[in-house]
């Protein structure tokens, strides 16, 4: 059976959306904050061209739980 890239897109982009529930689900654990702290990436990339202008915001908040669940969707995907 041949694997589809778009397959992995969509199991990263599950496994990272259940990770930040889970830390969310997670945040008022006084033990777990580690897991939970979020870092937040930012880019906005931006042009004026006279004729055309664009912005674009574009924004990420990782947290360890998230990454953790981008890594076990790769592992099922692998195991797919």
């Amino acid at each position: 059976m041949k694997k589809s890239a778009w397959v992995l897109v969509l199991l990263v982009f599950i496994g990272l959306l259940a990770g930040a529930m889970v830390a969310r689900w997670l945040e008022d654990v006084p033990g777990l904050d580690f897991l939970t702290r979020t870092f937040k990436i930012d880019w906005s990339p931006s042009a004026d061209l006279l004729v055309v202008n664009y912005s674009i915001h574009i924004g990420f908040d990782l947290s360890l739980l998230s990454i953790i669940g981008a890594i076990v969707s790769i592992w099922a995907y692998r195991r797919m």
